[in-house]
C-alpha cells in the first residue's frame, strides 16, 4: 500500500483551464473529476472557481489545478488572469447543440491569444449520454481536432464516461513534455526542477505529437 502523502505534497503543479459556451457542462466535468459529483440542478458559473485533484504519473504526483469560468459573453473580461500560467486546456462543446460546436473555433483563438501557442489542448464533446439528441457527430469532432492539432474525446459527466480519461490524458501529455525538458536541463546544467515547482512549458509542447487521440 502506498505511503500517505499530504495534500500539498506533490511533484508538479499544472494549471488546466476549462473553456466553452455556457451550459456545455464544464462545471459538471470539473465536479465529476475532482469530487465524483454531478448535479442536474447546477447553475451557470459566475466568475471563476477552481478545484484540484492529484494523480500519479510514472510514480510522480501530479497536482492539477483546474479552473472553470462562465461561458457567457458578459464575463469575458476576466480572460487574461484566467488563462495566465495555464499549461493545459479542455475546450468543451455540447454534442446536442451544434451552436456550441460552432463556437469552438472562437474559443480556440481566444485560448491561443492568451496562452503559449503550444499549450496541450483536449477538445471535448460532452453529454455523449444523450445519444438520441446528438447534433454533432464524432467524426466532425475528430476532424476539427485533427485539423487544429488537438486531442479529442467524447465524455459524459452524467455517466462519468471518459471524464477521468480526458483530464488524465492532458496531464500525462504535459508531464511527458516537462519530464523531457527536465532531463535535458539536468544534462546541461546538472539540475532538475525542484519539487512542487510550477512549470512553464515554453516551446517544448510542440514536440508532442497531437491529433487522433482517444475518441470514445
Amino acid at each position: 500500500m502506498a505511503a500517505y502523502r499530504a495534500e500539498d505534497d506533490y511533484d508538479y503543479l499544472f494549471k488546466v483551464v476549462l473553456i466553452g459556451d455556457s451550459g456545455v457542462g464544464k462545471s459538471n466535468l470539473l465536479s465529476r473529476f475532482t469530487r465524483n459529483e454531478f448535479s442536474l440542478e447546477s447553475k451557470s458559473t459566475i466568475g471563476v472557481e477552481f478545484a484540484t485533484r492529484s494523480l500519479n504519473v510514472d510514480s510522480k504526483v501530479i497536482k492539477a489545478q483546474i479552473w472553470d469560468t462562465a461561458g457567457q459573453e458578459r464575463y469575458r473580461a476576466i480572460t487574461s488572469a484566467y488563462y495566465r500560467g495555464a499549461v493545459g486546456a479542455l475546450l468543451v462543446y455540447d454534442v446536442t447543440r451544434h451552436a456550441t460546436f460552432e463556437s469552438v473555433e472562437r474559443w480556440l483563438k481566444e485560448l491561443r491569444d492568451h496562452t503559449d501557442p503550444n499549450i496541450v489542448i483536449m477538445l471535448i464533446g460532452n453529454k455523449s449520454d444523450l445519444r438520441h439528441l446528438v447534433a454533432v457527430s464524432t467524426e466532425d469532432g475528430k476532424s476539427f481536432a485533427e485539423q487544429e492539432s488537438l486531442y479529442f474525446m467524447e465524455t459524459s459527466a452524467l455517466e462519468a464516461t471518459n471524464v477521468d480519461n480526458a483530464f488524465a490524458e492532458v496531464l500525462k501529455q504535459i508531464y511527458r513534455i516537462v519530464h523531457k525538458k527536465a532531463m535535458e536541463a539536468s544534462d546541461e546544467a546538472g539540475s532538475a526542477p525542484s519539487k512542487g515547482e510550477s512549470i512553464d512549458l515554453g516551446k517544448e509542447v510542440s514536440e508532442v505529437k497531437k491529433g487522433g487521440c482517444c475518441s470514445s
